[in-house]
């Protein structure tokens, strides 16, 4: 039995996993490595398990300080003819009870021989090649393709390899005729296929659609990546499509189209199970092929509800309960100090074993219970310990905790009186606040006298969301904490948010927002929209003030959508953000205006909009037409002018010619510059009206 004492981690009494042990797999002769790591009061002995049974101690295997587990040479069989593979698990061990982490499921890398090889094919030239081989490597191999001993040009968007390991080649030619194999890799080896022939034969005519490969069912784990395949042949060349069995959309995130008709859903999530249904027409007919598929996309358990721990006096009872979902429905069994345990007299599980009721406690109850929620998709665990106190149990929970703001820099709080028999054991109060979306380390605690039941936190800042509970305090320990209250002091709402859209498609829109740059200034975001020219908001959904994108589907196509964004804290609604989008504008984004309002702020019908931009128009037009003319006007002012000066017209009598009376010189407007001035009309045309330049005599300026 591997064995090691660890030093006290952290100053929690009560185990703890700070590190779990992962699947993994391990190379043949290389070393291997497994993270556990605990905290609580020592001493804590680690031990390992594989397959339920001690791993033997010695040169090929030892404990690390931290109480890693290290195989110095990893076997596939050794001389007990046992192999190192497996299922792993970390028992840590202290006065209290064992605690026994989450399976790890260690394999050896391997790459046995093809089980399928590709096999020679004729196919019509501009028809659909499909070549497969299938080996089942651990972990999954990379599959390459090579045409006559020469890698495949995967850069020719004719070819399509899936990690499956098929190779497809569409609008076949004749200089694809060859022989084909295929390669497998991974960290254990490389194999290679037998070699198959393809022959390119003359076109048909016409060929009707055929789908040479539909979409197989498929069973993955969510956030990986499942690929359905759809590949047809025909004459001309068939469209093929992609829908849901339920007519849900498949949706945009994520979607692929891997070649002329492969579908990749990447990071898939539960929402994506279902029957996929391939289609291959006929182009400007009707004619049509299906192929389905189904998906199923498992997640492995999450719990809703941990047991938590307790302490009881002899003779009392306690109930630990634990909840927990995924798919498929996670079984739960129990374990008291890393046995499986067995009901009995005072020991019973109820409702599909998510409730543990102890009764008619004794010292042999003291131990640490752990819920294991187990199901195809993996493994989870939560551990409680069951302390038996020597008189009188730890203080209940404070009841019904309220916060109230009184100011902009107070908050006053207030929790139920218990029972006199229950004060008597109580020697204070200790609350807890925090600034919402700040970190457990940024908590702030003050102690309360055991008489109090209100008390008033002082000097916080303004218009700012803070998260509040309460613990009682005997000399035996702590309770629980009290339900967790939000409040807002005085001091107004939040600032109107900036936000930017993004179309995605003709159905769905991407709404981004910006997060305060200080924690606790906005409790929540509340998101709504409307299509315009509908009077009333709807599809309202809120949000905490952590989060800050948000996508809207199942749109009209096409339509123009009102979109409103309002950041709220417990004084209210801030001033709400707007700003009109279009789906029409498919790949575009914009950010709304500083000052919180729409940079189009539209208000009337369609008709009425566009009547108003074609009166625009014209009226502009005539402005540009009549500046123009009245600037050439100016200029052959200008010219005459000149050619009065030309002619003999000079300054004062007796004057010389190249002395010129009068004003200093203005500037000459030449055609040229009529030009360059048209786009500025606006702003230039109402100067020339109201003041004309005059014609000064002897100057030829005007």
């Amino acid at each position: 039995m591997l064995l090691f004492y660890l030093p006290v981690l952290g100053k929690a009494s009560e185990l703890a996993f700070l590190k779990e042990p992962n699947d993994v797999i391990a190379v043949r002769d290389r070393p291997l490595m497994l993270d556990c790591q605990v905290e609580g009061e020592g001493p804590i002995s680690v031990m390992w398990r594989r397959n339920g049974v001690s791993v033997p101690t010695g040169p090929k295997a030892s404990v690390l300080a931290n109480g890693t587990l290290l195989i110095k040479s990893f076997q596939k069989r050794r001389e007990s003819n046992e192999t190192d593979a497996g299922e792993y698990a970390c028992a840590a061990q202290n006065h209290y009870g064992m605690l026994i982490s989450r399976k790890a499921r260690v394999q050896l890398a391997s790459l046995p021989k093809f089980h399928i090889h590709p096999e020679s094919m004729s196919v019509d030239e501009g028809g659909v090649a499909r070549l497969t081989c299938q080996v089942n490597g651990i972990p999954e191999a990379s599959i390459s393709w090579e045409k006559n001993r020469t890698a495949v040009n995967t850069d020719d968007n004719r070819y399509t390899i899936l990690p499956t390991g098929i190779l497809q080649i569409t609008g076949v030619r004749r200089a694809d005729s060859g022989v084909y194999r295929c390669i497998a890799t991974n960290i254990a080896n490389t194999r290679y296929s037998h070699e198959a022939q393809l022959t390119v034969t003359a076109p048909r005519i016409y060929k009707e659609p055929v789908i040479l490969s539909g979409p197989q069912n498929l069973t993955i784990t969510v956030h990986q990546t499942a690929i359905l395949e759809c590949i047809a042949t025909g004459n001309p060349r068939p469209i093929v499509s992609w829908s849901r069995l339920d007519g849900r959309s498949i949706g945009v995130e994520g979607i692929q189209v891997l070649g002329t008709g492969n579908l990749m859903i990447s990071d898939a999530n539960l929402q994506h199970s279902g029957v996929y249904v391939c289609s291959a027409n006929r182009p400007g007919t009707r004619m049509r092929r299906t192929a389905l598929g189904r998906l199923v996309v498992q997640a492995p358990p999450e719990f809703l509800q941990w047991p938590q721990s307790v302490s009881r006096p002899a003779g009392s009872s306690a109930v630990f309960t634990c909840m927990a979902q995924g798919v498929p429905e996670p079984h739960l069994i129990w374990l008291k100090n890393g046995k499986i345990l067995t009901p009995g007299d005072n020991v019973k599980l109820t409702n599909n074993n998510s409730t543990l009721a102890v009764t008619r406690i004794t010292t042999d109850d003291e131990a640490i219970y752990q819920c294991i929620a187990e199901n195809s998709a993996g493994t989870n665990q939560a551990s409680a310990r069951l302390a038996l106190t020597q008189s009188t149990e730890l203080p209940e929970a404070p009841q019904d905790l309220t916060a109230t703001a009184l100011s902009p820099t107070t908050l006053q709080l207030t929790w139920a009186q218990p029972a006199p028999e229950v004060t008597d054991g109580i020697i204070g109060y200790v609350l807890h606040i925090r600034m919402l979306g700040e970190p457990d380390i940024r908590e702030l605690q003050e102690a309360v006298s055991k008489t109090t039941f209100q008390h008033d936190f002082t000097t916080l800042e303004p218009a700012t969301t803070y998260s509040i509970y309460l613990k009682a305090y005997s000399p035996l320990g702590a309770s629980q904490q009290s339900s967790t209250v939000v409040a807002t002091t005085l001091g107004g709402v939040p600032s109107s948010p900036s936000f930017f859209t993004k179309v995605l498609n003709k159905t769905a829109m991407q709404v981004f927002w910006e997060l305060p740059s200080k924690s606790g200034k906005v409790e929540g975001f509340k998101l709504s929209y409307r299509e315009v020219p509908q009077p009333n908001f709807q599809g309202q959904e809120v949000f905490p003030g952590h989060i800050n994108t948000h996508t809207i589907s199942h749109l009209e196509p096409t339509a123009v959508y009102e979109i409103q964004l309002v950041a709220y804290n417990g004084n209210g609604d801030g001033t709400a953000n707007k700003r009109l989008v279009s789906l029409a504008e498919s790949g575009t984004s914009a950010k709304t205006s500083s000052g919180g309002q729409s940079p189009c702020n539209c208000k009337q019908e369609d008709e009425g909009s566009m009547t108003g931009i074609v009166v625009g128009i014209h009226t502009g037009m005539a402005c540009i037409i009549f500046c123009v003319l009245f600037l050439m006007f100016g200029y052959r002012r200008s010219f005459f002018c000149r050619k009065g000066t030309q002619d003999g017209w000079s300054g004062p009598r007796g004057g010389d010619r190249n002395q010129r009376a009068g004003p200093p010189k203005e500037r000459v407007i030449h055609m040229p510059e009529v030009i360059e001035l048209v786009p500025q009309v606006r702003t230039q045309c109402q100067v020339l009206i109201e003041q004309p330049p005059p014609c000064q005599p002897g100057t030829g300026t005007g």
